[in-house]
């Protein structure tokens, strides 16, 4: 199975489980983690979500030939459907990451409440670079969390960065040693996962509402532009290229 569940001492934990793909994300993969965030938010035995890769790979983002034969149509495509779960997830989740997180593996974690990195992760937004728009809110929230100059290097240039910079950014809560970040996110899903849960949700819920009906709005903006842009000759050139293993000529393009 691609994606993992497990449910122990009030929390669920959910592996994504395809390392040999670098846990490229598919059309049922969204849908399975969709469904593990619908079920911790409706059981009240889950006080804690904890969501986790490999040591080697958190996530490399979308899988591009599933995604090229099942694109998103619409906000009823699984993609959105966990994009939604988790920016409205009340209950706490926190996540560990090593090794690459890029793409929507970068961007799900700007809805995750405690990020633990292993000094080997390496975080990127490469949407521009394949002649896509952001997504999960991330062109609202990076600018507002790490300021606009900041956020449009990361998103403009779409080049890689580490989880020092990251952690500089206050993107993530602690750097660990490498193989120590899924430790340490445990022991912190632990430690929220003994709080008083109705205070703990509201908590929350007090730390977003100001943000989310703006988030919302924005994903789906996002979620117009991206589907719009999949059509696009810019992306054919970028998938084709990227499949070619050659870099991508936008010249011809205005």
């Amino acid at each position: 199975m691609e994606i993992l569940t497990h449910f122990e001492d009030h929390i669920l934990r959910i592996q994504i489980n395809r390392p040999d793909k670098k846990n490229a994300l598919t059309v049922a993969m969204y849908t399975e983690m969709a469904a593990a965030l619908n079920q911790a938010e409706h059981d009240p035995a889950v006080r804690a979500v904890l969501i986790h890769g490999h040591p080697q790979v958190f996530s490399s983002g979308n899988d591009l030939q599933d995604f090229i034969t099942h694109p998103p149509t619409g906000e009823d495509h699984p993609v959105f459907k966990f994009l939604v779960a988790i920016s409205t997830a009340t209950k706490p989740i926190v996540a560990a990451v090593n090794g690459p997180a890029i793409g929507i593996g970068m961007t799900m974690l700007l809805h995750c409440d405690l990020v633990y990195a292993g000094a080997n992760a390496r975080f990127q937004l490469p949407f521009v670079n394949l002649a896509l728009v952001p997504e999960a809110a991330s062109s609202m929230l990076l600018p507002m969390h790490i300021g606009y100059h900041r956020a449009a290097e990361l998103l403009f240039l779409g080049e890689p960065f580490t989880a020092a910079v990251a952690h500089q950014f206050g993107l993530i809560a602690e750097v660990t040693a490498d193989g120590d970040e899924l430790r340490s996110a445990t022991a912190a899903a632990s430690k929220l996962a003994a709080k008083p849960p109705a205070a703990l949700r509201l908590t929350k819920l007090l730390m977003k509402k100001g943000m989310a009906a703006a988030v919302a709005k924005q994903m789906s903006e996002e979620g117009s532009h991206f589907v719009r842009q999949l059509q696009s000759p810019e992306v054919a050139e970028a998938f084709q290229a990227f499949h070619e293993k050659r870099a991508p000529d936008f010249s011809k393009f205005s």
